[in-house]
């Protein structure tokens, strides 16, 4: 064979050889230069995009500083001039004569249902705002369906108060011989996005209004429609109507009726002439803004807290995420949700949040009412389906409410699409088939769902997009890995392939490289690394923790962060060889539970024990939020301080601070905790448990003075006489306990024991004598004894007059307005009266808190109603000045801590 160069010059087959390796060297060399260069351009892309969002992080953070700035300059300037909240009518003609407002309109407008708005519109549309929303107290938003009203003032300018969205007050209820109520309008979205058309002129006239929390007002009672409090759904004993309460004038009785009993109340004396059980009530003196929240659910979620680019932690308790601001001590409040969330995922420009709901109290049977979806899913109704929220964390507005009537169960993990900016949302439902859905979550107010199918017979832990494949979705769980791809309205799935590698019994924890490739976690405690586009292994590392791997956190520069349940925090290199770095967490905060980047080379660790801490590899970790982490019934606000302390079946009692926000100091009493009570002068805490044994300790070294034993069932409820002399213990067993105090309230003798209950004892009141006590039972008894003889009273007529030194007792006369029409008589669970005001709070089975003027002894009398609890409320009780009020939820172990102010615009109907 002959082979020639170009001059036709003979050349030797070695030459040619020579010659075209030479070229291929060349070729592979240059391809290696384009790829460099690709990988060069890649990277100054992600740190282009970072800075963008920095820079509208930064923006947010100005917008959210100057609305707390400007809300309390307003305050201030409502203290000093007396103004009042502007009416509809007020806002109506503002807005008619306002160009800014008109301006902002035109902008906002060009937003089109069912196109997912770019950066720059939402960049673009916080701007408009500004110029519109100039008034520091109320910021006001035009849509189709009517007026939105949010408060952007703090209650206080010391920045330590909630910026919840806030409700506008509900209109005074109808008279009763108005034949033609007003009602509020449903609520399902807090707010419209803020890019929705305005409303015409003509469309302002209409009484609609649409909620965005409960913070500072809550609709009246007895209206058609409640925020966040859709009325139970009547059992069969109920169907019927219940009983109106009967009064006889000559005996000065009224007769009350729970589930069919009746139960004779009697007035007092001066009331006798005038009272009617119908009657018109006065609306509550005071009103109710959510301050601070005290707990986090990490016992049972996971992937639920995230540092946001404002420098706010954002993370959920309960039916509330909370917003918190360490540096400045200050958190914010997102209220839109009625029960339990369960996870939350941040949009990529990290502005929007996604949060998802369990079903309400009352559709926990999910199958029987999926078929039956509300008429309306923007009725209250609608609101306690399962569902995703995706809102704003700048403004808290809900821009839109997706999956009602798709979500069977609850939403068990949530993320937002990467690498094509967040336009999908990704949703999978806890039901037994454990659906996936994909929605195009912009569109329209609802979303509009792309696809569903079914994900894994087993529990789903965790689903997340990949950040360089828009179609690549990952699902890992128990028994499986799963790499769908999304293509063409289909999913194509298949299952990660473990080859003779152990197979694990869950896939605990994913995450995602810069390049694509997965790491997963197990139960085994190893870590794999499967390809990009591939379902199988390419990597392990055995033994990376000693039990599962419950977090993964890949940072920018490529390292890796892994948590575990065996307590500790491993740094790792991008080839997952360990640097050396580890944090052991005390074993009294828990295990890691997630694992999330902070400020700077901070880390923010969500753990098992319900804590979030803050730290370095460094310097330790340290309690940014601690709570409680099973069942939680004890509260004793502080008699002299502004304090008060918690206890629950965690075993374990906590002394707060409510200005600090901060734990005095917690004790590990080794025994389910049920209730608790300060001494008159505050030095000596009793803490009641449910094995019938109650502890005598200092308030301030906690040292255990003495013991006592009362049955071997729980201890109800606590209570000093007003002069300090006895304290009455309540039992399961339906006795109560009465003792001698002395010794500076460290010596306790038993005086003897009132017996009559056929019934557990739930509630009791010292009168302000200390001579008498009226107690409830779990049967609906109201009894009166002479604390003294131990001895029931039987001409109960003679208690009329009796003043009363607190009110927690629900069934009495002074209470039976707040029990509403149908209800059973286990749903109010607590109250309390303020100690210097006529105010009444109560607790109930919805996780509804109701404030009342007091007495509330008006048949369904007016009230204001709050929600953020997802659980029974167990306990509420206002500070010794008044001024703040506590609540605790059952097993949500949530603590709430709710600013009181006067509510001037109190009136009677």
């Amino acid at each position: 064979m002959r082979i020639e160069g170009e001059n036709g010059a003979p050349v030797s087959p070695g030459s040619s050889a020579a010659s075209n390796s030479s070229a291929d060297e060349m070729i592979e060399n240059e391809n290696q230069s384009l790829r460099d260069r690709v990988a060069d351009l890649e990277k100054k892309v992600h740190e282009q995009t970072d800075e963008i969002m920095c820079l509208r992080s930064t923006l947010a953070d100005v917008l959210r500083r100057i609305s707390t700035i400007e809300g309390a300059r307003a305050l201030a300037n409502n203290h000093a001039g007396g103004r009042a909240t502007p009416t509809k009518d007020t806002v109506r003609l503002r807005h008619n004569n306002s160009d800014s407002a008109r301006d902002v309109s035109k902008r906002a407008s060009s937003y089109l249902p069912g196109r997912s708005p770019s950066s720059t519109q939402i960049r673009g549309a916080h701007e408009a705002s500004k110029p519109f929303n100039s008034s520091p107290h109320l910021r006001v938003t035009f849509s189709r369906r009517g007026v939105h009203y949010q408060s952007t003032s703090s209650l206080y300018s010391d920045g330590h108060s909630s910026s919840s969205v806030s409700p506008a007050p509900s209109p005074s209820p109808t008279q009763a011989n108005n034949p033609h109520p007003v009602h509020t309008a449903r609520h399902t979205t807090p707010s419209p996005s803020p890019f929705a058309s305005p409303a015409r002129p003509h469309q302002l006239g209409v009484l609609n209004k649409r909620w965005a929390s409960t913070s500072d007002f809550a609709t009246p009672a007895h209206h058609q429609y409640h925020h966040l409090a859709p009325s139970p759904t009547p059992t069969n004993s109920q169907l019927a109507r219940a009983k109106e309460a009967q009064y006889n004038g000559e005996e000065g009785i009224v007769k009350m009726y729970l589930r069919g009993r009746p139960i004779n109340l009697y007035v007092p004396t001066p009331m006798r002439e005038t009272y009617v059980p119908n009657g018109p009530s006065s609306s509550p003196p005071a009103k109710l803004k959510l301050e601070w929240v005290y707990g986090y659910r990490g016992r049972d979620c996971r992937n639920n807290v995230y540092q946001l680019p404002t420098g706010e932690i954002v993370y959920f308790v309960a039916a509330v995420v909370v917003l918190y601001n360490v540096e400045d001590q200050m958190q914010r409040h997102y209220l839109g949700h009625t029960d339990d969330i369960k996870c939350l995922a941040v949009h990529p420009n990290k502005l929007l949040i996604a949060t998802g709901q369990t079903a309400g109290h009352d559709r926990r049977d999910a199958r029987s009412w999926r078929l039956n979806p509300p008429s309306d899913p923007l009725s209250p109704e609608a609101e306690e389906w399962p569902h995703i929220r995706v809102w704003d964390s700048v403004s808290l507005n809900t821009l839109h409410v997706i999956g009602i009537s798709d979500i069977e169960r609850s939403v068990a993990c949530l993320a937002f699409s990467k690498a094509d900016g967040g336009s999908l949302l990704v949703a999978v439902d806890e039901a037994p088939d454990h659906n996936m859905s994909v929605w195009d979550w912009s569109r329209g107010e609802r979303g509009y769902k792309l696809l569903e199918t079914k994900c894994s017979a087993d529990q789903v832990l965790a689903v997340d997009f990949s950040p360089v494949d828009r179609s690549t979705i990952i699902t890992c769980g128990k028994n499986h890995i799963s790499f769908w791809n999304y293509e063409s309205g289909m999913l194509a799935k298949r299952m990660g392939v473990f080859e003779n590698r152990e197979r694990p019994k869950y896939v605990t924890s994913i995450s995602f490289t810069d390049t694509g490739n997965v790491i997963s976690g197990d139960s085994n405690g190893n870590l794999l690394i499967w390809q990009r586009g591939g379902n199988t292994v390419y990597k392990m590392v055995r033994g990376a923790h000693d039990g599962p791997v419950f977090s993964i956190l890949v940072q920018k520069d490529g390292g890796i962060i892994t948590g575990g349940k065996d307590g500790r925090i491993v740094e790792w290199d991008r080839d997952l060889e360990r640097t050396g770095n580890v944090i052991e967490i005390p074993e009294q905060y828990g295990s890691p539970r997630v694992v999330t980047s902070g400020r700077g080379s901070q880390l923010v660790v969500g753990t098992t024990r319900n804590c979030v801490l803050g730290g370095t590899f460094t310097f330790p970790l340290r309690p940014v939020m601690q709570g409680h982490t099973e069942e939680l019934w004890a509260l004793a606000p502080h008699p002299g301080h502004h304090q008060f302390l918690t206890a629950g079946y965690d075993r374990t009692c906590y002394l707060w601070d409510t200005m600090a926000h901060t734990i005095v100091w917690s004790k590990d009493i080794g025994e389910h905790a049920q209730s608790a009570a300060f001494s008159n002068n505050g030095e000596i805490v009793i803490i009641g448990t449910t094995s019938g044994r109650w502890f005598v300790m200092d308030s301030e070294t906690r040292e255990m003075y003495s013991q006592h034993q009362d049955g071997n069932e729980p201890i109800q409820v606590l209570k000093f006489s007003p002069n300090g002399q006895y304290l009455a213990v309540g039992s399961r067993d339906n006795n109560i306990y009465i003792y001698q105090v002395s010794e500076d309230c460290r010596k306790y003798t038993r005086v003897g024991r009132c017996q009559g209950h056929s019934s557990f004892v739930t509630h009791l009141d010292w009168s302000a004598d200390s001579q008498f006590l009226q107690t409830n039972s779990g049967d609906y008894e109201l009894l009166f004894w002479n604390a003294g003889l131990c001895r029931q009273i039987a001409q109960t007529s003679q208690m009329r007059d009796v003043e009363w030194a607190t009110q927690s007792c629900t069934l009495t006369f002074a209470t039976l307005g707040i029990w509403p029409e149908g209800t059973d008589g286990t749903d109010i669970n607590t109250c309390a009266k303020a100690n210097q005001m006529d105010l009444l709070a109560t607790g109930d089975d919805f996780g509804k808190i109701k404030l009342f003027a007091s007495p509330a002894c008006q048949q369904r009398a007016r009230c204001l109603e709050y929600g953020g609890h997802s659980s029974h409320v167990t306990a509420v009780g206002f500070l010794q000045d008044d001024s703040r009020m506590i609540s605790t939820g059952g097993r949500d172990t949530a603590v709430m801590q709710w600013v009181v102010s006067s509510n001037s615009s109190s009136s009677h109907r």
